[in-house]
């Protein structure tokens, strides 16, 4: 099962406890709706979220022992996912709208792991149960039913929407790798062939499974636009005890077949638009960047675009050569390399400060591309600079911590 595609829950403790039992002082000023419920049970867990993530699981084990070959055999990243995963869920439930768009994406991603309808209900058990334990001081009948009610909306639109889903696409492609590219020694280009035609935009990314770790996801970017060939590269950099990305760089041959999961992700064009674009991509940030500035020369539009490539240091900048070209092949295009230390080796601000120091850019659409700490300074500084927060695109910041491993 899957993580997060949109932002974490709210954590933030509130003034007061608001139980099943006497009120306390501030129960006259709180929310006693089943929203408010929900979000106090939240305040309460936080605290205490790695022991209510490993009751959760302890339940769901110990009482449903066939869930368990749908998870990793090492749970690593994946402990935390599901439970906050429902939890963001469940608390957002006072917004159908944006809540059906998450699950749907959600239900629809949980297909790859084989989850069936039946699962959901041992699932919820368990969630109920954890937060049961952890939860006494806003525990009780009313908040019980609050959770369960919400767990009960949460669970039906995902099912429905994988249901929906099943009749138009598979829960997973086969990829055979027909190229293995290494840039640098932590850093390759690995484009495979899928067994059935695979629909994406570019912008967006999936979630690849490699034969030597079973059950283990780790989201990937699409380095290019859909292609005539349908083949699809993907920018892998080998991190630390990265179970799916070393393998990818270090192990990966032409010939291996590896699992897709479905395309996923907002960061995308919207061609309707006249507006420039504003591209920052760090790192192995720049393949989706690549891809989008692939996707306005293939619609002919002509917008400007402006392409920030960052990276620590000129040797990073592994795919440069590639956006030079793409350069020089449409006149509307501009690609600034920056990089985080001057040639004395002292920091420079990197994207962020490179962007402050031109523009101006507040007319501008922006999308941002690379680790989680990047794209937090970039959107702070877009921002800053005048470019509204509606205008401003980039990946999920929860996936792309996953995905670093």
């Amino acid at each position: 099962m899957d993580g997060p595609h949109t932002t974490s829950a709210d954590g933030g403790r509130g003034g007061g406890w608001f139980g099943d039992g006497p009120a306390g002082p501030d129960a006259a000023v709180e929310d006693a709706s089943d929203a408010g419920l929900l979000r106090r049970t939240m305040a309460e867990i936080e605290p205490v979220a790695d022991k209510a993530i490993a009751h959760f699981y302890a339940l769901l084990f110990l009482r449903h022992p066939e869930v368990r070959e749908l998870f990793p055999a090492a749970m690593d990243t994946q402990r935390d996912r599901l439970f906050k995963a429902l939890l963001t869920a469940a608390t957002h439930a006072d917004d159908p709208a944006a809540l059906t768009g998450y699950l749907t994406r959600l239900g629809c991603g949980h297909r790859k792991y084989g989850t069936l309808p039946g699962h959901y209900p041992a699932v919820g058990e368990a969630l109920i149960g954890a937060l049961a334990l952890h939860a006494p001081r806003t525990w009780g009948p009313r908040t019980e039913a609050a959770w369960v009610s919400a767990y009960t909306t949460v669970s039906q639109i995902m099912i429905d929407a994988a249901a929906a889903d099943e009749l138009r696409a598979p829960a997973w492609w086969h990829a055979e790798v027909v190229a293995h590219e290494r840039r640098t020694p932590d850093i390759a280009v690995v484009t495979v062939r899928p067994d059935q035609p695979y629909p994406f935009l570019a912008g967006q990314y999936t979630a690849l499974e490699t034969p030597w770790w079973p059950r283990v996801w780790r989201h990937y970017s699409f380095a290019s636009a859909p292609r005539p060939d349908g083949l699809l590269s993907f920018h892998v950099k080998a991190v630390p005890a990265g179970w799916v990305s070393n393998a990818l760089v270090r192990r990966a041959r032409p010939g291996d077949v590896l699992r897709l999961g479905p395309p996923t992700g907002s960061m995308t064009v919207d061609h309707t638009r006249d507006s420039a674009l504003l591209c920052l991509g760090g790192g192995t940030g720049i393949a989706p960047i690549k891809a989008l500035v692939e996707d306005v020369a293939r619609h002919g539009r002509r917008r400007t675009v402006d392409v920030f490539y960052g990276a620590r240091s000129g040797h990073d900048l592994y795919d440069i050569d590639t956006m030079l070209r793409l350069q020089q092949s449409h006149p509307w295009l501009s690609v600034h390399p920056v990089l985080d230390d001057d040639a004395a080796g002292l920091p420079t601000g990197g994207l962020p400060q490179a962007v402050r120091a031109s523009g101006p850019w507040d007319a501008h659409d922006a999308y941002l591309s690379g680790p989680p700490g990047l794209i937090r300074r970039g959107v702070d500084a877009l921002v800053g600079i005048g470019i509204p927060a509606g205008r401003i695109r980039h990946d999920s910041l929860e996936e792309l911590a996953g995905a670093a491993s």
